[in-house]
């Protein structure tokens, strides 16, 4: 693969990381009942201010670690090589 699709299949695993992140922010900060508390803190903030970034911090070291390829930078590459 050359690094034109390294760069675009990477883009679309941030971009799907993204979306999940949202996604699940959205659920937790709004289907949990208000009422909903944990040690006196309120559970909807618990889980999307506290727990979904850490997860989320998380699973970008990991998609970073096992996703992601590393490409030297220094290399040209031919106008006609795709």
């Amino acid at each position: 693969m050359n690094r034109f699709t390294l760069a675009r299949r990477e883009a679309v695993l941030c971009l799907a990381l993204t979306l999940l992140y949202f996604i699940a922010w959205y659920a937790s900060a709004y289907f949990i009942p208000p009422e909903a508390e944990w040690e006196g803190i309120p559970l909807w903030f618990l889980q999307s201010c506290m727990v979904m970034p850490l997860l989320f911090i998380m699973l970008c070291a990991a998609m970073l670690r096992f996703l992601f390829v590393p490409v030297p930078l220094d290399e040209r590459e031919s106008p006609h090589e795709s």
